[in-house]
């Protein structure tokens, strides 16, 4: 059994101020730049990433988009 911590009024001592070291938000939350297309997909490749992208609570569009910059980007750095 963890003992409880018993605060007092006791003084500190000497405060020492930190800078903000973190970015701010808009910094970690990067948007790319994305392009809008009509592709046309076989019905079993898209049951397929509804299915995966359900089973891992997230978008099929975006597992889709992955696996094209994921292909894309293994062939640029060959070329």
């Amino acid at each position: 059994m963890k003992s409880r911590i018993k605060y007092t009024d006791e003084r500190m001592g000497e405060l020492k101020v930190i800078r903000d070291f973190l970015p701010p938000p808009e910094q970690l939350a990067l948007k790319e730049h994305k392009v809008k297309i009509t592709i046309s997909l076989s019905r079993s490749s898209i049951d397929f990433f509804k299915k995966e992208a359900k089973r891992n609570r997230t978008s099929y569009q975006k597992m889709i988009r992955r696996v094209i910059d994921s292909y894309a980007s293994h062939y640029q750095e060959s070329v």
